[in-house]
C-alpha cells in the first residue's frame, strides 16, 4: 500500500495536447449534439413556412438578413464537420487509413473538406 502512484488532483484541459484525430473526434460529438438540439427548431421553421405565403416571406426575410446568414453558415459548418468526421470514422472502422500517419492525414483532410464546404457556402450566401 505504501507504493501507491500519485494521481493528479485535477486535469488541466487547456494543457492537454490532443492529436488532430482526438480534436476531430470531440468536434464530431459536439456537432452531433448541436444538430440534434437544432432539429426541433428547424422543423418548426419548416412547418411554419409551409402554412401560408406570409409566413414563408417572413422566414425568408429573416434567413436573408446578416444574422440569418451567419446562423445558416454555423449550421452548415456543424453539418459539414459532422458529416466529414463521420465519413472518416466509417473508413477507420473498416480499416482504411488506420495507421498513425494515414489517420493524421485523413483527419486534416476532413478539416480541409469542411473548410471548403463552409467557404463555398459563405460565398454563395454573400452573393444572395
Amino acid at each position: 500500500m505504501a507504493n501507491k502512484k500519485k494521481r493528479p488532483v485535477y486535469l488541466n484541459l487547456v494543457k492537454i495536447r490532443l492529436p488532430v484525430g482526438g480534436v476531430l473526434s470531440i468536434l464530431h460529438r459536439i456537432t452531433g449534439a448541436i444538430l440534434v438540439l437544432l432539429l426541433p427548431f428547424v422543423l418548426y421553421l419548416f412547418d411554419r413556412s409551409l402554412q401560408d405565403p406570409m409566413a414563408f416571406a417572413d422566414i425568408s426575410s429573416r434567413v436573408s438578413s446578416l444574422e440569418g446568414r451567419i446562423v445558416l453558415l454555423i449550421m452548415v459548418w456543424a453539418f459539414a464537420q459532422h458529416f466529414m468526421s463521420g465519413i472518416r470514422h466509417l473508413l477507420l472502422d473498416i480499416g482504411i487509413g488506420d495507421s498513425k500517419p494515414a489517420a493524421r492525414l485523413n483527419a486534416w483532410l476532413a478539416f480541409a473538406a469542411t473548410g471548403v464546404v463552409v467557404v463555398s457556402t459563405g460565398i454563395c450566401l454573400w452573393n444572395l
